[in-house]
C-alpha cells in the first residue's frame, strides 16, 4: 500500500506542475500585456518551486481518503492564499512586479485553485473506485475491543472511502459485541504482525493499560508498522481538548473553548453579517418570491412557519422557515411528545417535500442570522419540546447551547439531519456538535458550508 500511496503522490506532483503551466498560459491569453507576449522560464519555475514550499504549510499533499472532499477544497483555497501572498511578495523584492500585473495575477491564481481543485477531485474519485474494487486498501489490527474499537469497526465498513480493513482485533478475552475476527491474546501480537499483511495498528485500550499500550508500540516500531491511538476522552467533553509535550511526555489540555476568544467571535459575526446580506441581494431577493406564490398557490395557511426553539445560553428564539406542512399539523403527538417529522409523513405538502430535501425550507433563517440570534453554521437549534426531552436522556446534551445555532452544522453534514428514533440517534448529532464546538475554527465552517451545498445538489436520505 506505502508503493501505492507514493505513486498516487508522484501523480499529484505531476498533475500540480501540469496545472501551473496550463493557469499561466490561460492567464497570457486573457491578461494581454506586452510584458507577458514571451514564456517566462523564472516566473514558471518560481511558481513551482514556492506552491510546493507552501505544502510545507498547508499540507494538501498528505494523504486525505478519510477526509471530506469539502475539506480538501477549504486546504486548496488555504494553500491558493498562501502561494499567492508569498508569490506577490517575492515579486516585490525581486522588483519583477511591474512585468506581472495585478490583472494577470488574480486571473492567474483563480484559474490554478480551480485546476487544483479539479485534479484533486479527479485523484479521489480514482481512489475511491479501486476502493470500491476492493484495492488501495489498508489493512489495519485492532489491540483492544473497547467502545472506541467497536465504534471505528462501525466507520470503517461504513464508509468505505476511508480505505482500511480491518483484518480483527487482539485482547486477552473474545468481545461478543465486536463485528470484527477475535486473533488471539497480547502474548500472540508478535506472531500476528509478522504472519499477517499488516499496514497499521490501531491501539484501543483504556489508559489504565498503560503498560500493554507502550508494550504494543515497541513491538510495531521494531517490524516498522504505523500505529495510531483510539483514545477515550468522553470524560473532558465538556471542554476543548489538545495534545502538546512537555520534553517528552504528551500532555491532554483541557483548555478554553474557540469561540469565547473575542477575535474569534467578532470574525464569526462578521462573516455571518456579509454572507446573509450577500444571500438577499444575490438569491434571497428573487427566490422568495418565488417560493412565496407556490406555497400560497398550492396549499392553505401562512408562507412562513414560526416555532420557539432555544438559542446560545438556552435563550428562547423565534426560527422562521418556509411553510411544508399543512396548516392544521401538530407538534405535539398524542402522547404529549414532540411529534417529529418522519418519512413519508402525511403532514408535508407536495412542495413541501421538495422544499425539505432541497434545504430551502431553511433560507428564512437567513433573517435569523441577520439579527444575531443564528449564525450560518453552528449546532442546529432543536424546538422547546424535543430539548425538554432529549436532555434527560442524551449525555452533555446542553453544551451544544453554549455557542450560538446554526442553519448547517457538522452533524447535518455528517448525516445526522432528520428524525432522531433513538437515543443513540440525538446522542450522536450531540457529539458531532460538541466536537464543532471544542475545535472551531473558520476553517471548519467554510468546509462545512461548502459540503452543505455539495449535499443539497447530490441529495440527503435522511431529507424529508
Amino acid at each position: 500500500m506505502k508503493k501505492q500511496q507514493q505513486f498516487l503522490k508522484n501523480i499529484s506532483y505531476t498533475l500540480d506542475i501540469i496545472i501551473i503551466l496550463i493557469a499561466y498560459s490561460i492567464s497570457k491569453i486573457i491578461v494581454q500585456e506586452a510584458d507577458l507576449h514571451n514564456f517566462s522560464y523564472n516566473f514558471f519555475i518560481l511558481s513551482i518551486i514556492l506552491w510546493f514550499s507552501m505544502s510545507f504549510f498547508s499540507k494538501i499533499y498528505i494523504e486525505k481518503r478519510s477526509n471530506k472532499f469539502s475539506e480538501e477544497m477549504v486546504q486548496i483555497i488555504y494553500h491558493s492564499i498562501l502561494f499567492v501572498v508569498s508569490l506577490t511578495s517575492l515579486l516585490f523584492f525581486l522588483n519583477l512586479n511591474h512585468k506581472f500585473p495585478s490583472k494577470f495575477i488574480i486571473v492567474y491564481i483563480n484559474f490554478l485553485a480551480i485546476l487544483a481543485i479539479l485534479t484533486k477531485y479527479g485523484i479521489r474519485k480514482k481512489i475511491h473506485a479501486n476502493l470500491n474494487k476492493g484495492i488501495f486498501y489498508d489493512y489495519v489490527l485492532l489491540v483492544g475491543s473497547t467502545k472506541a474499537a467497536d465504534d471505528f469497526i462501525n466507520a470503517v465498513k461504513k464508509y468505505y472511502y476511508y480505505g482500511y480493513k480491518c483484518i480483527g482485533y487482539v485482547d486477552e478475552i473474545r468481545n461478543s459485541h465486536l463485528e470484527s475476527d477475535y486473533l488471539g491474546g497480547f502474548s500472540n501480537l508478535q506472531e500476528i504482525i509478522k504472519n499477517q499483511n499488516i499496514d497499521e495498528v490501531f491501539i484501543a485500550l483504556p489508559t489504565s493499560e498503560n503498560e500493554k499500550i507502550q508494550s504494543t508500540i515497541a513491538i510495531c516500531d521494531h517490524n516498522n508498522i504505523k500505529v495510531r491511538i483510539l483514545p477515550n476522552l468522553t470524560e473532558i467533553t465538556s471542554s476543548s481538548v489538545y495534545i502538546n509535550n512537555i520534553g517528552l511526555l504528551p500532555v491532554v489540555n483541557v483548555g478554553d473553548l474557540p469561540l469565547d476568544k473575542t477575535e474569534n467571535r467578532l470574525l464569526k459575526r462578521g462573516f455571518d453579517i456579509f454572507f446573509s446580506i450577500m444571500f438577499f441581494l444575490l438569491i434571497g431577493f428573487w427566490i422568495f418570491p418565488l417560493i412565496a406564490i407556490i406555497i400560497k398557490l398550492t396549499s392553505k395557511g401562512p408562507v412562513f412557519f414560526k416555532q420557539e426553539r432555544w438559542g446560545i445560553n438556552n435563550n428562547k428564539i423565534i426560527c422562521y422557515k418556509f411553510r411544508s406542512m399543512i396548516e392544521e399539523s401538530s407538534d405535539i403527538d398524542e402522547d404529549g411528545k414532540y411529534n417529529q417529522a418522519q418519512k413519508d409523513d402525511p403532514r408535508i405538502t407536495l412542495i413541501g417535500r421538495i422544499l425539505r430535501k432541497t434545504n430551502m425550507d431553511e433560507l428564512p433563517q437567513f433573517w435569523n442570522v441577520l439579527i444575531g440570534n443564528m449564525s450560518v453554521v453552528g449546532p442546529r437549534p432543536h424546538p422547546t419540546q424535543l430539548n425538554l426531552e432529549s436532555m434527560e436522556t442524551v449525555d452533555n446534551y446542553m453544551l451544544r447551547h453554549k455557542v450560538i445555532p446554526g442553519i448547517t452544522g457538522l452533524a447535518q453534514v455528517n448525516g445526522c439531519r432528520g428524525e432522531t428514533k433513538t437515543t443513540e440517534d440525538m446522542q450522536r448529532r450531540v457529539n458531532f456538535d460538541l466536537y464543532y464546538i471544542q475545535r472551531w475554527n473558520f476553517w471548519l465552517d467554510l468546509q462545512i458550508i461548502i459540503q452543505t451545498v455539495i449535499n443539497i445538489f447530490r441529495g440527503d436520505q435522511n431529507a424529508y
